[in-house]
This record gives structure tokens, C-alpha cells and sequence, in this order.
């Protein structure tokens, strides 16, 4: 008898075990699997093997396709921003899921965000916002995206500028992403870090045997 995923409290460790075994490809775990998906869209959780899996039925089943999941796991991966989550998700895409245009939006927005141009992301996030509707944290997944990449790069910023890069947020909302990264408020700037403190020595040391040395020396004649 196949192992049967079971739903409720126990399901996340239900799903893992037949992720763990050749039942990950069996169709008839689908739908449970699709509604582990939307579970994670609801409740702000993640799991990227259950949702890989997912993917993958889809290519041994074209005939099961579910757009709609197909989106809420691509939306999912780029909440798990920088990891290579979507990446990968894309890769296993069917051809007929790359023609799909709701999955071009997806991955036009997650080439924007690659390129970390922050305010065209927001503009286009605003125009296509039911998209994001059903997934709850997904703003600020991205924000917190954001963060990492403006922690590694700048050492102050505009609070303006801060502002506009998180999505256009008011000043109260700034104020608790600052304190949450550890930033400081310095009257219109925000101190993000001195690089200098990012940057550690490290020293090199190099052991070069006599003989080797000998011959070096003697090319060098």
C-alpha cells in the first residue's frame, strides 16, 4: 500500500517522509502536496523541496497542471530572497508555463529585483498587487531582501531614499525596519555600518620548499 500523506498538525513531517521515498513521485500525492502549497501562502511557511516537488509532478504530468500553484510557488521562492530558490523553480518549468503570461510577470519581477532596482519593483508590484493577495508576508519578505542588499552596500543612506527603496513606507514603519537591522537614525541619514568594520584581514602564509626556490632562482640568471 502507498504511503498516504496525512493532513493536519502532523502534515509538514508527513509530507517529508514521502518526500524522503520513491512516493514523491506518485500523482496520486498531488493534490495534497498543492494544498501544502497554498497552506505555505497562507500561513507565511516555506518549504522549497515540497514546492520543487510539486514542479516536477507537473513535468511527468502535464495534464495535472495548476497554473495558480505553479505562481504561488514561484511567488514563494522570491521571498526567500537571495537564495536561489527560483532558479531552480524556474528550471523546471513546462514549455507551456513559460508561454504562460501570469509566470512572465513573475519572472520579469524576479529579474528587477536580481538587478536590485528596487523602485521599479515596487511600481510594477503595485500594478499586478493581486497577484500577491493571497500570500501573506510577501512585502515584507521583499523588504527584507532589500535590507540585506542595502546592509552590504551602503554605510549611510537617506532616510527618503530608505523609504522609497522599501516600497514607499511612512516614517513609523522605517523606524521599525531600522531598529529590526540594527541601523541608527542620524537626523535625515540612517547609519547602516562602516564597511570598514566588514572587512577582516586574514594572514597568508606561503611555504616554498628550498629546492623549488633553487630552481626559480636559476630561471631568473
Amino acid at each position: 500500500m502507498p504511503h498516504m500523506v496525512t493532513m493536519g498538525n502532523g502534515q509538514s513531517q508527513s509530507i517529508q517522509e514521502m518526500l524522503g521515498c520513491i512516493e514523491r513521485y506518485n500523482p496520486d500525492h498531488l493534490k495534497t502536496l498543492e494544498a501544502y502549497v497554498e497552506e505555505q501562502a497562507k500561513n507565511n511557511t516555506y518549504d522549497l523541496e515540497a514546492n520543487l516537488a510539486v514542479l516536477k509532478l507537473y513535468q511527468f504530468n502535464p495534464h495535472m497542471l495548476n497554473h495558480e500553484i505553479t505562481y504561488t510557488i514561484l511567488l514563494k521562492c522570491l521571498t526567500n530572497l537571495p537564495h536561489t530558490d527560483f532558479v531552480m523553480a524556474k528550471c523546471l518549468l513546462l514549455p507551456q508555463q513559460m508561454k504562460d503570461e501570469t509566470v512572465q510577470t513573475i519572472i520579469e519581477l524576479a529579474d528587477i529585483l536580481e538587478r536590485t532596482d528596487f523602485v521599479l519593483f515596487w511600481q510594477r508590484a503595485d500594478v499586478n498587487k493581486s497577484l500577491f493577495r493571497h500570500i501573506t508576508g510577501f512585502h515584507d519578505s521583499i523588504r527584507k531582501f532589500v535590507c540585506h542588499v542595502i546592509g552590504i552596500t551602503f554605510q549611510t543612506i537617506r532616510r527618503d531614499l530608505l523609504k522609497e527603496l522599501l516600497g514607499g513606507i511612512e516614517d513609523s514603519t522605517l523606524d521599525k525596519w531600522v531598529k529590526q537591522n540594527g541601523w541608527k537614525n542620524q537626523g535625515n541619514l540612517v547609519m547602516i555600518a562602516s564597511q570598514d568594520e566588514k572587512i577582516k584581514t586574514k594572514n597568508i602564509t606561503e611555504k616554498i620548499e628550498f629546492d623549488n626556490l633553487g630552481g626559480l632562482m636559476a630561471q631568473c640568471l
